[in-house]
């Protein structure tokens, strides 16, 4: 199966969003799997999908879901040219929704319901054309294209707003067929903690993080959590963690006029003169080269 697999930088890529034409692209893509989810959206043509052990023929107007270390690959019917909408987003970072549901909470756990979804008979992976025609999906794809092309401010926002529209969309007709997604809240906390806890780190950004506190907050001794985490997102938890400090303050850089210490206070540096350095090591640019390129 490591054969098989696709890496992705999750890290520095954790959405991408593209048309992919067999015209212009090399195809078919032959069988691999990777942890991230991907979902593509059918356009013009007719394509053979094989996930796992099952094959789907989709047409114009459907849609497939490759849950995390699914494996897939895609052909096209009759040599016809094929074109589809890509998205692909690391479903871990994705944060909860919540909502106030008169005196109880509730909200919808994208990571834990996709995981017990796998390999559920209630969740269909292919959606046809008839199924989703009542959801906007097709705009929903053109606006996650058009984000990754355009990359405004706070387009990393605007995609996960999509996505988790989309997916909320999935959910609902999964409903309708029977899944049950109270299930996410039955699942034991130290099982799902590993996988979420990127979001407890874009939370707590800003504060002074360390590798071991996290590990304990997963109920794992450090040396495991860092395997682990290793394994799921390609990079060590530290340099996660730099990672993300690192694309807030690109958005405060290029979107504000805050000035470097302010910002440095604000990303969670321990001060002005590591940010920089960090920033350098990255971009191979000062931050105020990078404000001042950028415009």
């Amino acid at each position: 199966m490591n054969a098989l697999f696709e890496y992705s930088d999750r890290l520095n890529s954790p959405y991408e969003c593209f048309i992919f034409d067999t015209n212009l692209h090399p195809f078919p893509v032959r069988s691999h799997w990777h942890y991230f989810m991907e979902i593509i959206f059918i356009t013009e043509g007719a394509g053979t999908i094989v996930c796992d052990q099952d094959t789907y023929l989709l047409e114009p107007g459907d849609m497939i879901l490759f849950l995390p270390q699914q494996i897939h690959s895609i052909s096209s019917t009759a040599n016809v040219p094929l074109k589809y909408f890509v998205l692909k987003f690391d479903v871990n970072q994705l944060a909860p929704s919540s909502a106030s549901c008169g005196s109880a909470f509730c909200g919808i756990h994208f990571n834990s319901l996709f995981r017990v979804a796998k390999g559920n008979a209630n969740t269909p992976l292919h959606l046809t054309a008839d199924a989703i025609k009542l959801f906007p999906i097709e705009r929903l794809f053109a606006d996650c294209c058009e984000e990754m092309i355009r990359q405004e401010y706070g387009y990393r926002i605007m995609m996960q707003s999509n996505i988790n529209i989309l997916l909320t969309y999935v959910l609902r007709i999964w409903r309708g067929c029977g899944f049950d997604t109270d299930q996410s809240f039955a699942l034991p906390k130290e099982e799902d903690s590993i996988h979420t806890i990127t979001e407890y780190i874009d939370a707590h950004a800003h504060e002074a993080l360390k590798v071991e506190d996290l590990a304990e907050l997963c109920h794992m001794s450090y040396s495991y959590f860092a395997k682990n985490f290793r394994e799921l997102y390609g990079q060590s938890c530290k340099k996660y963690i730099e990672f993300i400090r690192l694309s807030k303050a690109e958005d405060l850089l290029l979107f504000t006029n805050l000035d470097l210490n302010y910002i440095s206070q604000e990303t969670g540096f321990s001060d002005c003169s590591h940010f920089i350095k960090a920033f350098r090591s990255k971009h191979g640019k000062t931050p105020r080269q990078f404000r001042s390129e950028h415009g």
